[in-house]
């Protein structure tokens, strides 16, 4: 089979298309034909050694594929040959097949192609764990709920979600085209953070109370700032750091205001943190996927894909996320658009 082979830490131009041998299927395990992969902030950071986890040599980056399953192991009994899945990986996205755990495999909703289905791995869960679950975020119907990067994967996915979930979203975004994309997903109101404080427009909107909620993928002086628009009580949860810098929290702000900051990592449910709880963690894992097949199969949320590229194209793929040119998210598509 055909991937895109990562030989030394470095940039995406030195991956390489190359020919390798199939991966053996283990216990709990089943082989995918993929037909579409994802790739992200994070997939640039791995292939440059600086991630959390960092694959033996040589490897395959990419943590998030949608495809049909073409073997399974005996012990598996959630997955069938034939199924319509989305995966998460350890890495292997950026090929031709993959095999992964089944425990990390889930059902594809009927009304999304394999294209936008990327994003169901791991941008969807993200938010909807994040904005759900009551030990971090717990966003609440009347609330209102800020999120910064809005135009990007996680951003455009809690975008949707702070709506099913019925709060007042406050979304951020750069440019005129991103703010529009953050609008047309479902944004009551949309800040370009280019042009103005976003901080002083989230007190004008809140009448001087502050958001309720905060998610953040940006981290940096985004996050500071997002603490001094915050209302009493209020929560914030750091996602990423796509800005670059990792804030450090002034804790008289958390006392003086009387809020929290609730952190929050998916790794840790579906295998990349070192407390690896894929397995014992599976139920509700099964359950928030299963909660946002539903939300897809009613329309309620609709992946986006900006663009996609052919797998020798991967590195270019990279960089559109680099240069900041995407809306939602980009796929890397196997054998045409999914």
């Amino acid at each position: 089979m055909k991937a895109m082979i990562c030989r030394q830490w470095g940039g995406p131009e030195d991956l390489r298309l190359e020919d390798v041998a199939p991966a053996p299927l283990g216990r709990g395990q089943v082989r995918i034909r993929i037909k579409a992969a994802g790739v992200s902030f994070a997939t640039t950071l791995v292939i440059a050694g600086k991630y959390q986890r960092r694959p033996p040599f040589p490897f395959a980056p990419g943590t998030e594929v949608s495809g049909i399953v073409t073997e399974v192991d005996a012990v598996c009994r959630r997955v069938k040959v034939g199924d319509e899945v989305v995966a998460v990986l350890d890495w292997g996205g950026l090929a031709e097949e993959v095999v992964a755990h089944e425990v990390n495999v889930f059902a594809k909703p009927t009304n999304v192609g394999f294209t936008e289905a990327i994003q169901l791995a791991i941008s969807y869960p993200t938010s909807a764990g994040a904005l759900t679950w009551p030990h971090v975020l717990d966003v609440q119907e009347g609330q209102t709920l800020l999120v910064h990067a809005a135009a990007g994967g996680v951003g455009m996915a809690a975008v949707e979600i702070g709506k099913i979930l019925g709060a007042t979203v406050i979304a951020t975004a750069g440019g005129a085209r991103k703010t529009a994309f953050a609008k047309a997903r479902g944004a009551d109101h949309v800040i370009d953070y280019t042009t103005t404080d976003f901080r002083d427009a989230v007190l004008t909107l809140t009448q001087g109370r502050g958001v309720d909620r905060v998610y953040d993928p940006v981290g940096g002086e985004v996050f500071a700032q997002s603490l001094r628009c915050m209302a009493p009580e209020a929560r914030i949860c750091p996602i990423g750091f796509a800005g670059g810098s990792i804030p450090q929290i002034p804790a008289n702000i958390l006392l003086v205001k009387t809020i929290a900051v609730m952190g929050f990592n998916y790794g840790t449910y579906v295998g990349w943190s070192p407390h690896d709880a894929r397995f014992e963690e599976a139920e509700r894992t099964f359950a928030l996927m299963e909660r946002i097949r539903g939300w897809c199969e009613a329309g309620l949320c609709r992946p986006h894909v900006d663009r996609t590229f052919r797998l020798d194209q991967a590195a270019a793929a990279m960089r559109a996320l680099l240069e900041r040119s995407v809306t939602g998210r980009v796929a890397v598509v196997m054998e045409g658009r999914g």
